[in-house]
């Protein structure tokens, strides 16, 4: 349990970005989403082992819902697969506007 609580902990700004493009719909934003799902379905680490229960499908490897995590453009793959698009602090400045 607490190795849960730290990952949440210490992805709380990737997770709460998530959240909030996945209520403020943006087109971009969901393209790069699509693309991350398509690389995320073919992924043997997607799976329904979630930091946050009844967030499923999630990533296996850090514990995020996937619904979150493609949204956030400053989050990346833990294995890789893609990259972050921009730095939390651009998240930041990006938010500020």
């Amino acid at each position: 349990m607490a190795n849960t609580l730290t990952k949440i902990w210490n992805n709380r700004k990737q997770i709460l970005e998530g959240i909030k493009n996945t209520m403020i719909r943006d087109e971009y934003i969901e393209d790069v989403s699509r693309l991350r799902t398509e690389i995320c379905d073919a992924c043997p680490s997607k799976g329904d082992e979630c930091a946050i229960p009844g967030t499923a499908p999630c990533c296996n490897e850090c514990g995020c819902s996937l619904a979150f995590k493609t949204r956030a453009l400053s989050t990346e793959c833990p294995l890789g697969k893609w990259k972050a698009l921009m730095t939390e602090e651009e998240e930041d400045e990006l938010d500020d506007l």
